[in-house]
C-alpha cells in the first residue's frame, strides 16, 4: 500500500499525527508500568522478613507465568529458532536482573543499589542517542536519580557487583524485549520468557521455602507483588517498546525511583527531602525535554531545508 499527501495511517489523519500518537500511547503504557513496578515492590517488601528477597522474586517469576500463559496461549510449536532465543534470553535476563537487585539492596541499600542499576538504561539511552540534546537529557536523567536515590559509598564489592550485573540486564532486557516484540506478535513472546524463568526458579524456590518456610500472608504479598512487578511490566513494556524507540525508553525508566519515592511516601510515610524534591524535578524536566526532542526530531529529518 503506497502512502501519498502525508497520510496513511487511518482517514484524514496525517503520517505525524499517528506517530505522535503512537508514541504518546507507548510512553503512557511505560508509565503506568513503571508506577505498577514500583507499588508490587512495597507490597511485596512487606514479605521479606519472612520468605527473604530471593523468595519474593521466585513467587514473582510464577505468578508472572501463570498470568500470561493463559492469557497469551503462545504458539510454541510454531516459534522458530530466530524467535525463541531472544525469548530464551529474555527469561534469564529477567530472573537474573530481580534477583542481583534485590540481593544487591540487602547489602548495599537500596539507593546505591537503585542507581546502579539504572547505569543500565542509561547506558542504552546514551549509545542510542544521536544528538546533543539527548545526551544531555540521559545525563541530567542520571543527577535526577542521584539525588532522589541518595546512594551512599559502599566497600562491599559483592553487592556493588550485583548492583552493576542489574544494570546489564536491565539493558539486556530493554534491548531483548524489543527484539521479541519485534518478532512474535501480541504479548506470546512474554508469557514464554515468563514460563521459561518460572521453570528455572522451581529449584531456587524450594531450597528457599525449606529453609524460610512461608506463611499465607506472606505468600499473598509476593503473588500481589508477582502482578503488579511482573506480569504487568512484561506486557506493558514490550507493547511500550513497539511504540518507543530504545533511547527514549531507556531515558523515561528513570521515573521509577520517583515513583518509588512516592510510594514510600505514601504507603510507608515515608518524607521527601528538599534534594529528593529538586531530584524528582530534574528527572521531570529531563523526560519532558526527551519527548519534546523526538517531536521535533522526526520533522526536522523529513524537511529538506533543515537536512546538513
Amino acid at each position: 500500500m503506497t502512502v501519498t499527501s502525508g497520510t496513511g495511517p487511518g482517514p484524514g489523519m496525517p503520517v505525524r499525527d499517528a506517530a505522535s500518537s503512537r508514541r504518546l500511547l507507548g510512553v503512557a503504557t511505560l508509565l503506568g508500568s513503571a508506577l505498577s513496578n514500583q507499588v508490587g515492590a512495597a507490597v511485596g517488601s512487606l514479605a521479606f522478613p519472612v520468605i527473604g528477597s530471593v523468595g519474593v522474586v521466585a513467587v514473582r517469576q510464577f505468578v508472572a507465568a501463570i498470568v500470561l500463559i493463559p492469557l497469551a496461549r503462545p504458539k510454541v510449536r510454531s516459534y522458530t529458532w530466530a524467535q525463541w532465543w531472544p525469548m530464551l534470553l529474555l527469561a534469564v535476563v529477567f530472573g537474573t536482573m530481580n534477583l542481583a537487585l534485590y540481593t544487591a539492596i540487602g547489602r548495599i541499600g537500596l539507593g546505591l543499589a537503585v542507581t546502579l542499576e539504572f547505569l543500565g538504561p542509561l547506558a542504552v539511552a546514551l549509545v542510542s542517542s544521536r544528538s546533543r540534546g539527548a545526551l544531555l537529557c540521559a545525563i541530567a536523567a542520571l543527577v535526577g536519580v542521584v539525588a532522589v536515590t541518595n546512594p551512599q559509598g559502599s566497600t562491599d564489592y559483592l553487592g556493588v557487583g550485583l548492583g552493576l550485573l542489574a544494570a546489564v540486564c536491565w539493558a539486556s532486557y530493554i534491548l531483548l524485549n524489543r527484539t521479541v516484540g519485534r518478532r512474535i506478535p501480541g504479548a506470546g513472546g512474554a508469557a514464554t520468557a515468563a514460563g521459561v524463568s518460572a521453570i528455572v526458579f522451581i529449584p531456587v524456590a524450594i531450597v528457599t521455602f525449606l529453609i524460610l518456610p512461608p506463611t499465607v500472608p506472606a505468600l499473598a504479598f509476593a503473588v500481589v507483588a508477582g502482578v503488579l512487578s511482573s506480569a504487568v511490566p512484561y506486557v506493558a513494556d514490550l507493547s511500550a517498546l513497539r511504540r518507543v524507540p530504545a533511547q527514549l525508553f531507556g531515558i523515561l525508566m528513570s521515573v521509577n525511583p520517583i515513583f518509588a519515592a512516592l510510594v514510600g511516601a505514601v504507603v510507608l510515610s515515608q518524607g521527601l527531602a528538599l534534594i529528593e524534591w529538586a531530584g524528582i524535578a530534574i528527572i521531570v524536566g529531563a523526560n519532558a525535554a526527551t519527548l519534546m526532542l523526538h517531536r521535533v526530531q522526526p520533522a526536522a529529518r523529513k524537511s529538506p531545508t533543515l537536512a546538513r
